[in-house]
């Protein structure tokens, strides 16, 4: 070769849009192209962009090997450098191909460095490369890949180990957990954060405890969603609970919560459970009257198959099927992330329930997008969520030894900010 590097611009067009949204394949696939080229890697660092897109390179000691991805386009942009006549991009090249699924391609090949135009002079550092060696890894590649949770102004990155625990596409979703550096397992839908093993102790039990102890004698419990265990598990806590009834409506988050989070779903074998794969929604439709003293809807964001459970004709028929001084707490968005949907729901709630039987409660969720999420309740009855029994809660906390709930907190979180406030219209 009579030039320094030769590069490949290459386009990727008709590929599978699942592939490109597989941060782990993708790397996989980019690293095994390197290989087939000959190339000595380096490193790898990608990214993956919720809701889709994937970003990365694989570093060589010939240069690199780049992707950005499209999967709403079905196209990949990927860009081959390499030095040195015993690496050939070429094969990397026919490799990605087949890793993408590309119906049609472009490439543009150019030689970098034309030794035509170039003079080399005397430079041998070896005085430098020996220095420096001990501190070089040898036969360790440094692997950087990234789940990015993000809409199209806020974003949360998480670096994992590369390796997907579980991986299953659904009629509803896409169901993974991968194993994250700073909080430990994680489970995603269609690559969404819904809980990691390092903090999601501050959701489950936000979304249970204030509103338990404030009730005071809960009974018989109603949980939608929640596939992941962890609102059962702090349910199942309360001595009074007689029976829950968990309805959740894709089999396989139960299942990858079971293999890989069980500390979360401890509680999936309680006796007192009654485990139902099922539509949420449906069930409370056909659910009798007055049954309930609690009911937690643990949903995802509004889309796919939570959507409904945002709709006013659910809440109406939750309100119809709890008892006469019974509650519901709804998984209630974020002030500052989907702004809109945090109002509704609360308008919602107050429409239904009435003005005075509203109430919001903020929390903090680090992995949640902006780090502050909210339980939103609806009370049918004429206890006030906010008043409790701080001695009976302190001796719950220390026995149960939680980590986020206490009765400080319990007062905190119903004290609202005023900008939210303000938003509400108080």
């Amino acid at each position: 070769m009579n030039a320094l590097g030769q590069h490949i611009l290459v386009e990727f067009v008709g590929c599978d849009p699942n592939v490109l949204n597989e941060v782990t394949t993708i790397e996989q696939g980019m690293l095994a192209a390197a290989d087939r080229a000959n190339a000595t890697i380096i490193n790898s660092t990608f990214h993956y962009f919720s809701p889709y897109g994937v970003s990365g390179v694989v570093v060589i000691q010939e240069s690199h090997l780049a992707v950005h991805t499209w999967p709403e386009y079905r196209y990949a942009a990927v860009d081959l450098f390499t030095c040195g006549d015993d690496v050939d991009p070429w094969k990397a090249f026919d490799y990605l191909k087949d890793v993408f699924k590309a119906q049609n391609y472009s490439a543009l090949e150019t030689r970098r460095g034309s030794l035509n135009l170039l003079t080399r002079i005397d430079f041998e550092p070896a005085e430098l490369r020996e220095q420096f060696k001990k501190y070089m890894k040898e036969g360790r590649i440094e692997r950087n890949v990234w789940l990015t949770d993000k809409d199209e102004n806020i974003a949360l990155s998480l670096r994992h180990t590369g390796e997907v625990l579980y991986d299953e596409r659904t009629p509803y979703q896409h169901v993974k957990v991968l194993n994250t550096y700073a909080f430990g397992k994680t489970l995603t839908l269609d690559n969404m954060i819904m809980c990691t093993e390092k903090d999601e102790f501050h959701y489950h039990e936000m979304m249970s405890h204030p509103l338990m102890m404030a009730h005071g004698n809960v009974k018989n419990v109603l949980v939608i969603g929640g596939g992941d265990g962890g609102v059962v598990r702090e349910v199942l806590r309360h001595d009074s609970v007689q029976k829950v009834t968990m309805v959740e409506i894709d089999g396989k988050v139960v299942e990858a919560a079971r293999l890989h989070l069980p500390q979360i779903a401890v509680a999936f074998d309680d006796p007192r459970l009654d485990l139902r794969i099922e539509d949420g929604i449906k069930f409370v439709a056909n659910a009798p009257e007055d049954t309930y003293d609690l009911i937690v809807v643990d949903s995802t964001d509004p889309i796919g198959p939570a959507e409904g459970l945002f709709s006013e004709a659910f809440y109406r028929n939750c309100h119809r099927i709890l008892n006469k001084n019974g509650a519901m707490i709804v998984q209630g968005e974020a002030p500052r992330f989907n702004e809109q949907v945090f109002l509704d729901i609360h308008q919602t709630l107050k429409s239904i329930f009435g003005p005075k039987n509203a109430h919001i409660m903020l929390f903090h969720v680090p992995t949640y997008p902006t780090g502050v999420w909210s339980g939103q309740i609806g009370v049918k009855g004429s206890f006030n969520p906010a008043e409790f029994d701080e001695a009976k809660v302190s001796e719950f906390c220390r026995i149960q030894q939680l980590k986020y709930y206490s009765p400080e907190i319990h007062k905190a979180s119903f004290v609202l900010p005023p900008y939210v406030k303000e938003m509400i219209g108080r």
